[in-house]
């Protein structure tokens, strides 16, 4: 082999060494981009796992009722009614103070609260508070349920409820009539009603879940 020939080999040799080494970076570098971009889909958050709020799962809050509620049933009999759905709620029915015949029934204090945390946080609830200075004790309402006739079948219901909050304590203790929330009657008169029709007024949960 001549001189001239082996030198022609040798460069022959270094072009393909140069090529091979070439090539094997851009593999080299394309399979960083591969691995760099199956990094990043792989991170994202799947469709699976997201959360979507779509209105779902709201507790459905029911709007206080018409006071005075109209109802179809004849008054001696709608007056039965209410007095029953009293007794089931542990109400004690003032018997002196009722008029049954006049569709008024009366109920003797029921006290809903007692001691001064349990008492001044069903107070905010029941009761319109103008000052929260006040150490309430213990607290109490009286019903005043009215039937009043419209023609023989249709009747309004009205509820009134007289809120009290005991505050001190000892000898220096004493009852104070409170404005009333509107709680207290809806509460009653909601039970009235499901009693009258023998339907549930509260709001179907499945409906949004």
């Amino acid at each position: 082999m001549s001189k001239l020939t082996s030198v022609v080999l040798s460069i022959g040799v270094l072009f393909a060494l140069d090529s091979v080494g070439a090539a094997q970076k851009g593999i080299d570098t394309q399979t960083q981009k591969i691995k760099e971009t199956t990094n990043k889909t792989t991170s994202r958050e799947s469709d699976a796992t997201r959360s979507f709020d779509w209105g779902k799962g709201k507790t459905q809050v029911r709007e206080r009722l018409a006071n005075p509620y109209r109802l179809a049933s004849r008054r001696d009999v709608l007056v039965e009614t209410i007095k029953q759905v009293l007794r089931d709620s542990k109400f004690v029915v003032d018997e002196a103070s009722s008029r049954f015949s006049d569709g008024i029934i009366v109920t003797q204090p029921f006290q809903f609260a007692k001691g001064p945390v349990l008492a001044q946080s069903e107070l905010l609830r029941y009761a319109i508070l103008q000052t929260s200075d006040t150490a309430w004790s213990r607290a109490r309402y009286t019903l005043v349920i009215e039937v009043q006739s419209i023609d023989g079948v249709q009747n309004n219901v009205t509820v009134n409820a007289k809120v009290e909050g005991r505050s001190g304590t000892g000898l220096g203790s004493e009852w104070t009539t409170l404005q009333s929330s509107g709680l207290a009657e809806d509460e009653i008169l909601k039970l009235i009603v499901e009693a009258v029709t023998g339907k549930s007024l509260d709001p179907d949960q499945t409906i949004n879940n």
